[in-house]
Formats: C-alpha cells, structure tokens, sequence
C-alpha cells in the first residue's frame, strides 16, 4: 500500500504500484491524450508520467505544470511531483471538478494564473478529458476565444461524454453563449450574473451515458 513516502526502494515501488493499478496509469502507459491548446503556449493530456514530462521539456521547452486534480495521496502524484521538481518545472496545483457546476472562485482563480503563466505550459488531470477539457476553454476564453472554441475542449477525441454528468460542463459554457456572449464579458458574467446553483439543477445527465462514465470506465 502507497503511503507517501517515495525516498526508499519500497516506497517507490508502492507508488508505481498504486499508480498502475489503482490509478489505471497502466493505461497512460501507451495512451496520452495529448494535444495543443494554444500553439507554443499550452498544452493537455492525462496525467504524465515522469518520462512525458522529461520528453515535453525537451521538444517544447515546458516550463509549468498545472495539477488539476489538485494535490492527492496516491502514486501517480507523488511520481509525477517529484518528476516536475526534478526538471525545473514550476507545479500548480488547481483542482476543478468534473460533474459539478465549475465554481466561481475556482474558475477567477485559474484566470489569475494564466494571467501570470510561466509559458509553455502542461495541465492534466487524470484521464485528460473533463476537468482538461474544461480549463482549456477556460483558457481560451480568457484570451479571446468563444464559447464554441471552448465547447471544442470537450470532446469525444478527448473521451469527454456529454450526455453524462461531466456534460454539465458543457453546461456551463452553453449557458454563457446563451445568456452574455457578445453582450458582457466572460469575466463579468462569472462575476457577476453566472449561477452554479441554477446551472446544477437545470442539468440532467443521460443514464446509460452516467453508467458507462461512472461505474464502467469509473472516471474521476
């Protein structure tokens, strides 16, 4: 069992341990999710082993990794902590959720560190489709991009499922272009109209689509 430590051989292999088959990294193995979000400025995938990590600083000169999983007890954050400490790499941990009404403070809180980013950039999350998908947008929006730029985050190519609970963070940007698109900005409507309560209760998710993402696949 993982316990946090990874300084002696045994902690390490627990780690590797809790990473492969409790975290599902056996799969991040071979599949990275990766993509450009913002060409020499940032990029997305699941969360990076410590060899992706090294291989991203390398070819694009990565300088920040956003966490957004946020700080977790489990081996694939400690492995790839230790990782990003070991190249240089400035680590940012900036947890969203991915089947819940983004928070506000949240989402003016990952505003304010994009505005002071160390580019180029790396963010994960665990599978890189959801809470990934959903800071991309963010991003995009932040830096003039529309709702349908940000919509185009969150995708069947990522493994994002709409129709189930992580749609309402398709929600969430649908009820922007609906509501303040072209009439106040981004950053006002959060500030001052966006509501999670209403946004929480007016999504429904699809059932079969909840089961797959939820007790199948068992998504974070």
């Amino acid at each position: 069992m993982f316990k946090g430590d990874i300084a002696t051989t045994g902690g390490r292999l627990a780690a590797w341990s809790d990473s492969l088959f409790v975290d599902h990294s056996v799969f991040r193995l071979v599949w990275s999710n990766w993509a450009e979000v913002a060409p020499g400025r940032l990029y997305r995938c699941n969360h990076p082993t410590a060899w992706r990590l090294a291989a991203a600083q390398r070819k694009l000169g990565i300088k920040t990794v956003i966490n957004l999983r946020g700080k977790r007890f489990c081996g694939s954050d400690a492995l790839s902590r230790e990782a990003s400490a070991q190249l240089g790499l400035k680590h940012i941990d900036m947890a969203f959720e991915s089947r819940g009404a983004p928070h506000r403070d949240r989402i003016l809180r990952f505003y304010d560190i994009c505005q002071n980013l160390a580019e180029p950039a790396l963010m994960h999350c665990k599978s890189g489709a959801d809470r990934t998908g959903l800071a991309a947008g963010l991003f995009l929006i932040f830096n003039g991009g529309t709702s349908k730029d940000a919509l185009n985050q969150l995708s069947w190519r990522f493994g994002h499922w709409s129709r189930a609970r992580t749609g309402i963070l398709d929600a969430f940007f649908l009820r922007y272009a609906e509501q303040a698109e072209g009439r106040i900005s981004f950053l006002d409507w959060v500030t001052t109209e966006y509501d999670e309560v209403a946004l929480k209760k007016d999504f429904v998710a699809g059932g079969l689509s909840a089961f797959v993402v939820d007790r199948l696949l068992r998504r974070e």
